[in-house]
């Protein structure tokens, strides 16, 4: 009897402990572990991205040149999906979409890393309100797809498609760098100011919490938004860019591949910069077409996607005798006031390198306005030696001290994606593609540099901000797109750094007279502008796969410069006949805000002009030369053959091109 009363305590003690353990587990469940309530919440809250807007660009003087458009996505949870249940006609009919069109948006790449089947991806992009409302009508019926409210960009002006830049969805790269920040669907700048600036324009996320009943629907906001965080719009930039200004070089560099940079030499602030070909930035929007687009400019030879103001590296041609004769007046190569006879051309190894001048040159301002050529392959040759014939290396590390304070050789710092450094030629490079053992180099060897030709490379951006260093008589700002942000948050300190070159002021007085000249009786006498005091220099890059490239800079006015430009259009010939006329017309634009009547005719021309058939031609010409094979260093032809770059002229009467190609019979 006792042994029963025992056993059945003991029972009684283990069923006792069992529901203390019960009880202990589901308090620690429900009070102290939030894991599971989160799980719960989890299956009856929706928790939802809210996008910020992005931050407005505005160009300097106050017009909107980049907004926002409220758009609507249609976004999907893949793994949330019942393809059993669900009535796929009917959402196609809902959205106005094919059921071919359905399978190509609701199937991804899977092993891409750029989808997953638990993270929502857009299914369709910016569907109109009124298919939103149909949808939402009928959400209950599609479990897995839900309607995320965003903001898409939009362009008021036909303009600036470069400069300004696209935004993209984010790539796996994208939201490895960003350490959190973006998630798959997210919006990112993907190039120009979209991209320079995307830490300021993208503004922070927000996040809502909504109830979603047994069926789906969403019945309110959870906990009255306790747990909600309010997105926090991006900041509103002003560029420094006239944006009408851009729409006019734009139209005047129509049916041309080049680029045009301007910058206000006072601030280092660019007025306008494009890169020709260009098109309509609102083909680029976020919508359902932008793909196909997009693939169109990609592959288009044409290359509308490469940004030649800033990527491009040109021979600058007969601009550089500006920095020539700087540098040769600052240590004593050059006496700026020394006549100069010139017979035509210059005669070295049994060769005549022909030049359309002829005749006496007073000293450097005439040099310069007459853009002789057989002056400056001397006075280069002088520089380089310097320190005599048998040590060129000296003379021209001596050259290219200063051709780094001019900011060649290296990126100028200005707030914008894949900037190039350019690039000039060290004695160290000449050492090795010319080794001593097989006769070395000499100042004959590289005397085409002193014309801007060799193996000297500038940007168009570094064209530009030489002139504006011209302007300043000696001083730079590194160039940037940014005057201001409007809730006034600090632009970047290195936009205010003053970049000084240690040449006298006296010399770039010399200069600056002699580019006036060239405009006012030299070579660039087509880039007048009345009542303006233009200072310009012309110059003709030599190109091995055809026609020559049309090169111009110039800073107006003279003694109170607002402006510095340089316009680079490829396969057009003569500086003079497309790079000078249209910085002409850009300066008289900007300064005037009309074109002088008698210039209406130059004006015609430049817009009317279709350059567009040489440039394929000359495309399809680079690459026959790609498959040739290169030659070694060993067996380069004889330097002192090696044909020299184009001079300029224009006949006095007519503005028609006219000369003599050197080294061309």
């Amino acid at each position: 009897m006792k042994n029963g009363i025992q056993r059945q305590r003991n029972i009684q003690i283990v069923f006792l402990v069992c529901a203390i353990a019960l009880a202990l587990q589901a308090a620690n469940l429900q009070i102290f572990d939030g894991s599971y309530a989160r799980l719960a919440d989890a299956t009856a809250i929706e928790e939802l991205t809210v996008y910020p807007p992005r931050g407005i660009i505005y160009d300097r003087n106050g017009e909107r040149i980049v907004n926002n458009e409220a758009t609507f996505d249609l976004m999907v949870t893949y793994s949330q999906l019942d393809f059993k249940k669900m009535d796929v006609v009917k959402l196609c009919d809902i959205l106005g979409i094919t059921e071919p069109e359905f399978k190509r948006n609701i199937n991804k790449d899977w092993r891409s890393g750029k989808f997953s089947k638990s993270v929502p991806f857009v299914f369709l992009k910016k569907i109109s309100p009124e298919k939103n409302a149909r949808f939402l009508e009928s959400q209950y019926e599609f479990p897995g797809f839900f309607v995320q409210a965003r903001s898409i960009r939009g362009y008021p002006f036909n303009a600036g498609a470069h400069v300004l830049g696209y935004i993209n969805e984010v790539t796996p790269r994208d939201i490895e760098r960003s350490k959190g920040k973006y998630e798959t669907g997210d919006y990112i700048g993907a190039a120009g100011l979209e991209s320079g600036y995307e830490e300021y324009l993208g503004g922070q996320k927000g996040v809502t919490n909504l109830l979603r009943d047994n069926l789906g629907r969403i019945v309110g906001r959870y906990k009255q938004g306790e747990r909600d965080s309010a997105a926090i719009a991006g900041k509103d930039l002003v560029s420094s860019i006239d944006i009408n200004l851009q729409a006019y070089g734009e139209k005047l560099m129509q049916n041309k591949t080049g680029s045009v940079v301007a910058i206000d030499p006072k601030t280092g602030q660019i007025l306008a910069m494009i890169s020709a070909p260009t098109y309509n930035p609102n083909l680029l929007v976020m919508t359902n077409e932008r793909g196909q687009e997009f693939s169109r400019l990609l592959t288009d030879p044409l290359r509308y996607f490469f940004d030649r103001t800033v990527m491009a590296k040109y021979p600058p041609g007969s601009i550089f005798k500006t920095v020539v004769s700087l540098i040769g007046m600052q240590e004593g190569t050059i006496n700026p006031n020394a006549g100069f006879s010139c017979s035509g051309g210059y005669f070295y190894a049994g060769r005549l390198y022909k030049c359309h001048h002829s005749g006496h040159l007073n000293g450097v301002v005439d040099a310069i306005a007459h853009s002789c050529n057989t002056y400056y392959m001397m006075k280069y040759r002088d520089q380089v030696d310097k320190y005599g014939y048998s040590n060129p290396q000296q003379g021209l590390d001596e050259f290219n001290k200063y051709m780094t304070q001019f900011g060649f050789g290296k990126r100028l710092g200005i707030d914008y994606p894949n900037e190039s450094p350019g690039g000039f030629p060290t004695s160290n490079y000449y050492n090795k593609l010319y080794p001593k053992h097989l006769g070395g180099w000499h100042s004959p060897t590289i005397m085409s540099c002193g014309i801007g030709q060799g193996e000297l490379q500038l940007t168009t951006l570094q064209m530009a901000n030489l002139a504006a260093c011209l302007a300043n008589r000696g001083y730079w700002y590194a160039p940037h797109l940014i005057k201001e942000f409007r809730d006034g948050t600090d632009i970047p300190e290195r936009f205010f750094e003053k970049h000084q070159v240690e040449i006298d002021r006296r010399h770039f007085e010399t200069v600056v007279e002699g580019m006036e000249q060239c405009v006012i009786r030299g070579t660039a006498r087509i880039a007048q502008v009345p009542g303006v005091s233009v200072c310009g220099k012309t110059g003709t890059s030599q190109n091995p796969h055809g026609d020559d490239h049309s090169v111009f800079f110039a800073f107006a006015p003279k003694d109170d410069p607002k402006i510095a430009i340089a316009v680079y259009v490829e396969n057009a010939g003569w500086g003079a006949s497309y790079a000078a006329p249209i910085a002409g017309l850009m300066i008289e634009k900007m300064l005037n805000d009309t074109i002088a009547a008698d210039r209406i005719a130059i004006e015609e021309r430049m817009i009317k002009a279709d350059l567009t058939s040489k440039i394929l031609a000359n495309r399809a010409q680079e690459k026959i030369q790609a498959k040739l094979p290169k030659p070694k260093p060993d067996s380069l032809p004889d330097p002192a053959k090696i044909p020299t770059e184009i001079p300029d002229a224009v006949k006095p009467s007519t503005g028609v091109v006219g000369g003599t190609r050197p080294g061309k019979k």
